[in-house]
């Protein structure tokens, strides 16, 4: 089993496998690795999977339950013209920089139900650092990007999402939608560990060790 259908399986799957006719919008296809497991689930609980990528992808399946949409994912207008008006599920796996994830994120968020779920891929840079397995400099600044940006997303809408992160493999964001109101722009988070408070505060525990 790959890494990334682990990370399916363990972090995704199990809050949303009990979901009665689930509607789930997945913006990248690729190899279908989580078309697929989400086509087993939509088949379990008679959902719908709607799935969008700028490359035809149409052969991955011929399932009944599925709807592929070549397009851009960011082509708003016109993929809500082809779902329903709400879903349960978002599923953000394509171009993995934070302006595009925020700009996906905010633009779909008013498609969600009250507890549904929005899952967006490779959030994590550990895997991609400086002498790491997957060594790679351009996964490593977009996902430490990318988590950040959700950070600062959080920051400024507590009261209407939860948040969380699994690192497993290149990491996923889990955000659960707890109310209707609309998603507030990110806040910057103003760090004090550049502040004069803490650099005293460091110098304090150096002299007591000497």
């Amino acid at each position: 089993m790959s890494d990334f259908i682990y990370k399916i399986e363990k972090e995704l799957l199990p809050r949303i496998n009990d979901i009665p006719n689930i509607k789930i919008l997945e913006l990248g296809v690729q190899k279908g690795r989580s078309t697929i497991k989400f086509l087993e689930l939509c088949k379990k609980n008679n959902g719908k999977l709607f799935s969008v990528d700028i490359e035809d992808c149409s052969s991955i399946s011929n399932d009944l339950n599925w709807k592929f949409i070549h397009s851009r994912d960011d082509s708003f207008s016109h993929i809500k013209n082809l779902i329903p008006q709400k879903i349960n599920v978002l599923f953000i796996d394509t171009i993995h920089e934070a302006e595009h994830v925020e700009k996906l994120l905010y633009g779909y968020y008013d498609l969600v139900e009250v507890g549904g779920y929005i899952f967006i891929d490779d959030i994590s840079h550990l895997p991609y650092l400086k002498n790491s397995k997957r060594n790679n400099f351009y996964c490593e600044i977009n996902n430490q990007e990318t988590f950040n940006k959700l950070i600062q997303i959080y920051n400024n809408n507590e009261s209407s999402i939860d948040l969380n992160f699994s690192f497993i493999s290149s990491g996923l964001a889990i955000i659960k939608k707890k109310k209707n109101d609309k998603l507030l722009q990110p806040q910057k988070i103003i760090l004090r560990n550049l502040s004069i408070k803490n650099i005293l505060r460091k110098l304090w525990k150096k002299w007591k060790k000497k």
